[in-house]
């Protein structure tokens, strides 16, 4: 799959919406929001970008890791990063990093796309809002604008509640987003840096293929 016809897109992100709102995730998730293409309204959408919102977990697992099969038990950050009762019911989606750590963004990915799917997952325990500010700033500073987030997005889901309003919007194609270069103005970029960062945005996602996901923490 290379592309989504838009209305495809859409339910695929209605999908994902109920499964962060209904299923235990590895990771408590907060919002979801879907921003580039599929806010934008392009029909099709060649890449689907959704955001995730997640909590760091503080020891609210109660199941000890040590009952668990060695296969899961065994792995670092079990229990820690990652939930031990997720991991232990779902055994196929633990992911871990390059250094054998159980990967809270890698897991919520497995757990939430089909392989291959061209979707890119953006995790962070900061707001969209607030990261993208975040990383604005730092790719301003370091002029590493392929780092910049897009900021045309939209809530879908936060705190245990759907909007109604903005899943309305995003199937009717209503919302209304300046182009790249101008959001990044609107953020504090010059017109120069604005333009640069944007075709930068540009080139990183033709680049990417098939699912793809990306961690944060602010």
């Amino acid at each position: 799959m290379s592309e989504f016809p838009r209305e495809a897109a859409v339910e695929r992100v209605a999908d994902l919406v109920e499964t962060a709102a209904t299923e235990r995730m590895p990771v408590p998730v907060r919002e979801v929001w879907v921003y580039g293409d599929a806010a934008l309204g392009l029909d099709p959408v060649e890449r689907l970008d959704v955001y995730l919102t997640k909590d760091i977990l503080l020891g609210d697992d109660a199941t000890d890791p040590t009952d668990l099969d060695p296969a899961v038990g065994e792995v670092d950050g079990v229990g820690d990063t990652v939930r031990a009762d997720w991991a232990a019911d779902h055994p196929e989606h633990l992911r871990t990093n390059a250094s054998g750590y159980a990967a809270p963004e890698k897991c919520l990915a497995a757990h939430l796309l089909e392989e291959d799917e061209p979707v890119h997952l953006e995790v962070c325990n900061a707001s969209f809002d607030d990261n993208v500010t975040q990383r604005l700033e730092g790719a301003l500073a370091r002029e590493s604008y392929d780092q910049v987030l897009d900021p045309r997005g939209a809530c879908l889901w936060a705190e245990g509640r759907h909007s109604e309003d903005a899943m309305r919007k995003l199937r009717e194609g209503e919302f209304v987003f300046p182009t790249l270069s101008d959001a990044l103005e609107m953020l504090g970029a010059d017109p120069e840096q604005a333009d640069q960062a944007a075709e930068a945005v540009r080139a990183r996602r033709e680049s990417q293929q098939g699912t793809t996901v990306r961690s944060d923490v602010v």
